[in-house]
C-alpha cells in the first residue's frame, strides 16, 4: 500500500521521529481500532454523497467536483465536526481504547 511503502514511511519517519503511528510504525496501529480523524468519520463520506450526484465522465471532472464540493461545506458543519470529533475521543479515553457505542453525528 502507498501508504506504507518505504519512501513513504522514510519521509513520516522524519516527520514524526518516534512517534510515527502505523501498521509498520514506531506505535502499532491497534487493529479494529476506531476512526478518530474528521475526514475519516465525515469528510470521505460527505464528499461521496455529494460529488456523486454530478455524472462525472473524466478524472479532470472528478476533481473538479471535490474541489468544489469542499469549497461548499458550510462553516456551521465544521464546527459541529470538530465539536463531535473532542466528544468522540474523549469518549475514546474513557472506553479505554474500545469502540465507540454511540453514533455522536446525527444531525449532519
Amino acid at each position: 500500500m502507498a501508504h506504507t511503502a518505504q519512501k513513504s514511511m522514510a519521509v513520516l519517519r522524519e516527520m514524526f521521529p518516534d512517534r510515527l503511528i502505523s501498521l509498520r510504525g514506531d506505535i502499532l496501529w491497534p487493529a479494529h481500532s476506531p476512526d478518530l480523524t474528521p475526514c475519516d468519520y465525515f469528510l470521505w463520506g460527505y464528499l461521496k454523497a455529494k460529488v456523486f450526484k454530478h455524472r462525472l465522465r473524466t478524472l479532470q471532472a472528478l476533481k473538479d467536483a471535490i474541489r468544489l464540493e469542499v469549497g461548499r461545506i458550510p462553516h456551521d458543519t465544521l464546527d459541529r465536526v470538530m465539536r463531535n470529533i473532542r466528544i468522540c475521543l474523549k469518549q475514546f479515553i474513557d472506553n479505554n481504547g474500545h469502540h465507540l457505542q454511540d453514533i455522536l453525528f446525527k444531525t449532519m
